[in-house]
């Protein structure tokens, strides 16, 4: 019996302790992981985008701009059409920084007060020392200096992010800024017109934060539990996924050391399902007491960036959803199966198909459309008209759609929400 099927927020203590881990079915999972990445019930919208931001921890970076970039897209796949302005500065506000951009998953905005806590990775990676990029240190203590006197920079003021070759070619102020950024010398809580704006971390991050000195096992623990709270539930490959916690210094393997921190945590330890037989996870215990009060709500439908945290794991995303997620932006045109940037359409807390936009113009461009049964044609209608008013297009045009039988109900099912 799963913990929605039976009422009262204390089931999953009693079951814990009375015969080991607590047994979640795969929809059970499902839905909490909706719940906690804020697609699933009216909790979601509350603190608009800094409340999202905090609720899934990390909104992942990434230059591709299709309907608009990923980190608006994030946003916007769990609070609807909120304006894009309001995206920009509720993530680099003017005064007051409420984020900073470091290593998670990726290249992230996270949440300010989470700085102390990526210590263990700031230490990492001075330890390791320079990898591919080097740099020495004497562009690193006029690039500090800089900074110290003349305030917050980019690296164009800094003296350009360009050496004059390929795109990767950095000049040395900018090997030597984010070499900065990687260890905690400076870092970066604002952008302008999409350009990092490095500045010193004593004039950024608030002091309380910038006194507190976490070890390697406290920022475990606290990034275990972070991370149990933005998925719900969460296994040990997870965990690490999430994170990318291999590699810098932590020693996961059997993964003692994350149960260890899950337990500092406070996480309730439970299975799950996964191929043949259940693996061990952790949940977070307000996402089961949700659950256990048969937790309700409605799902958002939404069209997701393929940098979006609730599918960025592809491996879970094919567990969960049991979707293949293909993500071909640097595959030949004529090699894709789906095409550029494919963003799955969430529904009733299903993926039930995905699309392929651009956009010309003031039209929203369906270059490739799929969907998995009749049902989805109403969903994706909404999504792609949806989005389409948000970045500010007046039409939808379907180009390729599958199953062919049910592209005109799409095309008809457009219409009328739009015209045309």
């Amino acid at each position: 019996m799963g913990v929605g099927e039976s009422a009262g927020s204390v089931r999953y203590e009693e079951a814990g302790s009375a015969r080991g881990d607590l047994e979640l079915s795969a929809d059970e999972h499902r839905r909490l992981t909706l719940y906690s990445q804020g697609f699933l019930g009216a909790a979601a919208k509350r603190g608009g985008v800094t409340g999202a931001l905090r609720r899934v921890s990390a909104v992942q970076l990434d230059t591709i701009s299709v309907l608009a970039r990923s980190h608006e897209l994030v946003a916007y796949a769990r609070l609807g059409p909120v304006g894009r302005d309001a995206v920009e500065n509720a993530y680099w506000p003017s005064v007051r920084p409420k984020t900073f951009e470091y290593w998670a998953h990726a290249a992230c905005i996270l949440p300010i007060e989470d700085w102390p806590y990526y210590g263990w990775r700031r230490r990492s990676i001075t330890a390791r020392g320079q990898r591919w990029h080097k740099v020495s240190d004497q562009a690193c203590a006029e690039v500090l200096a800089r900074l110290r006197g003349e305030g917050p920079l980019t690296a164009t003021q800094l003296g350009g992010a360009k050496a004059g070759g390929p795109w990767w070619d950095w000049s040395e102020v900018k090997i030597a800024a984010e070499w900065l950024l990687d260890t905690g010398q400076a870092v970066c809580v604002r952008r302008t017109g999409w350009r990092r704006v490095y500045d010193l971390p004593e004039r950024s991050i608030p002091a309380p934060l910038l006194e507190l000195a976490p070890t390697d096992d406290e920022c475990l623990a606290y990034l275990v539990a972070a991370t149990t709270r933005a998925l719900g539930v969460a296994t040990h490959a997870d965990l690490i996924e999430y994170q990318r916690l291999n590699g810098h210094g932590l020693n996961l393997r059997g993964g003692a050391a994350l149960d260890a921190a899950a337990e500092s945590a406070g996480l309730i330890p439970v299975t799950v399902p996964a191929g043949s037989k259940p693996v061990r996870a952790w949940a977070d215990p307000a996402a089961l007491a949700w659950l256990s009060a048969r937790g309700r709500g409605t799902h958002r439908t939404a069209l997701i960036s393929p940098f979006d945290s609730l599918i960025w794991d592809r491996k879970r995303t094919r567990r969960m959803f049991g979707f293949h997620h293909l993500f071909e932006p640097y595959v030949p045109k004529e090699k894709r199966e789906r095409g550029y940037f494919t963003m799955p359409l969430l529904a009733g807390g299903q993926i039930v198909g995905w699309v392929d936009p651009a956009r010309e113009g003031k039209t929203l461009v369906a270059r490739n459309v799929f969907l998995e049964k009749p049902a989805a044609v109403a969903p994706m209608a909404r999504a792609l008209a949806e989005a389409a008013q948000w970045v500010g297009c007046e039409n939808v045009r379907i180009e390729r759609a599958a199953p062919t039988a049910l592209a005109q109900p799409l095309v008809t099912a457009l219409r009328a929400l739009i015209g045309g």
